[in-house]
């Protein structure tokens, strides 16, 4: 699987990066990407150092999974273009949490809802995740 994660220098990214190599999902190419003031900064993967590139560049390298942690105008403006190349985009920002096209997935509660159309896939706040995590059994 190639994946792309766009905010890949911000706090969210770098957690991101280490729940990655913590679970060892199995990749065969990793784009970190960022915002301009970022380009060609670097970032540090399972023991790799990557260099930054643009969410252009990513995009470009169509990639299977991209996750979204800049922003929601970021997200706003490129998920669409990469689940149009048939990439899953996973969005952490608030662009696509009410977006009633968009499923608001937390996996260990709702993940019946995702189905292989859905290109673009919401998770709620990290606080929220946290409480339906433990209100779905009650449910």
């Amino acid at each position: 699987m190639k994946l792309a994660l766009i905010g890949a220098t911000g706090l969210v990214g770098q957690v991101m990066r280490d729940v990655l190599e913590e679970f060892n999902i199995p990749l065969t190419a990793f784009i970190p990407a960022a915002s301009a003031r970022s380009l060609g900064s670097k970032v540090t993967f399972r023991q790799k150092t990557y260099t930054v590139c643009s969410i252009e560049q990513a995009l470009a390298e169509s990639p299977d999974v991209a996750l979204f942690s800049a922003g929601g105008n970021v997200s706003r403006q490129w998920a669409p273009a990469f689940a149009r190349k048939g990439c899953r985009v996973i969005d952490n920002s608030s662009a696509w949490r009410m977006d009633p096209d968009v499923p608001l997935l937390v996996p260990e509660a709702n993940a019946h809802v995702l189905n292989a159309a859905h290109r673009i896939i919401a998770n709620p706040n990290c606080s929220t995740i946290q409480l339906v995590v433990a209100l779905a059994p009650l449910h």
